[in-house]
């Protein structure tokens, strides 16, 4: 299958500069920007590395673009407020993290880093005002979309530091094109208007014809949010702050719906195998065949495969295809990393653990869910408000809200 058409099939096509969508399938140098205002990507994030690794596998030389000089602004696509401003020292050390975090992504395939505080340390207010500014028109960035909201009935407005940020990404495509032949920007649809000001920046200053690639915006379809926006915040891609098995537990309980969009954007398996695991799912869901596969890809993927093999070896735990009385000690260690950890005695209040592992928000809602039939332990549903001494395996249990095997707590008998 020709490049152009597997990012097709996959899903990964908006928006793009080109009439002809085999232009792709002659392989340039392309190069993709990522904010350094944390030290972490998260899964938001993930969609477009993945695209540009898939462009990688096609033949195309990757510049990555990691904004050490446009962090110290903020972009404001996607903001509806002003974004703290970030000390240097602070976004050189998000950069490198960051580095470090594609580099995993990408397997060790080769690609060129840049910073672009690298030139914009040397360029004067005045020079950007006459080499950049001078070429865009105040109605065009009027009508660039994050503009108008801000500006707009209701809006919180716009600084113009963060007004002219698409100036100063125009400008890297700019140096990029210039410095290192880059002929063609990938980004999600969020940055299309940022992206379209280097397209026309090198249009006229150097009567070149560059290219820009937008994929869709992954949406959670039971939800609508957009991907990687939950009730309890980002699922990042460093392990401190999303632990492997969080990490894991995010995608094996991933709704069927957003299964088959899933497995196309973030994972590396070939077309017949995803195909193949779609039509075992629809024969028999429960299984959640393609859920397991699409955990174990991507948790590879990110964090390894020993921290992959980890995160399966602890969700047998969680979903009691294994007893909790066999864990050991690293396992147990690891669950507590990502799961609340209380003690109560063997015939202590149920509702009193689901409140002090913040699974239920009051005696109340606790009491809602018994009710309800939505408490489970060691995967098995239960009613009775005290815990009895059968329910603890070797000195613990489980104690789950919900479908959701995030969703657990470890009790510890006193």
């Amino acid at each position: 299958m020709a490049l152009s058409e597997e990012l097709q099939w996959r899903g990964l096509v908006k928006d793009k500069t080109f009439g002809d969508i085999s232009w792709l399938d002659e392989p340039k140098i392309f190069y993709l920007g990522l904010d350094a205002s944390s030290d972490s990507l998260t899964i938001g994030n993930l969609a477009v590395c993945m695209l540009a690794r898939r462009l990688i596998n096609g033949g195309w030389k990757a510049v990555l673009l990691v904004g050490g000089a446009t962090s110290l602004i903020g972009d404001p696509g996607g903001k509806t407020e002003e974004r703290e401003l970030l000390p240097r020292e602070k976004v050189e050390a998000n950069a490198a993290a960051i580095k470090n975090q594609v580099s995993q992504l990408f397997s060790g395939e080769p690609f060129t880093p840049a910073d672009n505080y690298d030139w914009f340390k040397n360029v004067s207010y005045l020079d950007f005002l006459r080499e950049v500014g001078k070429n865009f028109s105040m109605t065009e960035l009027m009508q660039r979309e994050f503009v108008s909201e801000r500006m707009g009935t209701g809006g919180s407005g716009i600084s113009y530091a963060e007004f002219s940020y698409s100036l100063i990404q125009g400008y890297d495509f700019w140096r990029l094109y210039t410095d290192h032949g880059v002929v063609l920007q990938v980004g999600a649809s969020d940055q299309w208007g940022n992206m379209l000001s280097g397209v026309s920046l090198i249009r006229k200053k150097a009567s070149q014809e560059v290219h820009a690639l937008s994929m869709p915006l992954i949406v959670n379809k039971a939800t609508g949010r957009k991907f990687g926006k939950t009730e309890e915040g980002a699922i990042w891609l460093d392990p401190a702050k999303t632990t492997p098995t969080q990490f894991y537990q995010f995608w094996i309980n991933t709704d069927d719906a957003d299964l088959d969009d899933y497995l196309k954007a973030f994972t590396l398996l070939p077309r017949d195998e995803i195909e193949k695991l779609m039509s075992e799912h629809k024969a028999n869901p429960g299984a959640r065949t393609a859920q397991t596969t699409l955990a174990k890809h991507v948790t590879r993927l990110v964090h390894g495969q020993n921290n992959n093999g980890q995160a399966e070896e602890v969700t047998k735990y969680l979903t009691s295809k294994v007893s909790i009385a066999d864990v050991t000690e690293a396992e147990l260690a690891e669950i507590k990393r990502g799961l609340p950890a209380i003690s109560s005695s063997s015939g202590g209040s149920i509702i009193e653990a689901l409140v002090k592992s913040s699974l239920a928000s009051s005696n109340s809602d606790a009491r809602r869910l018994l009710v309800a039939g939505a408490v489970y332990i060691n995967g098995k549903q239960v009613n009775q408000e005290n815990f009895e001494s059968n329910d603890f395996q070797n000195g613990r249990l489980l104690l789950r809200r919900g479908k959701a095997f995030k969703d657990s707590a470890l009790i510890e008998l006193i």
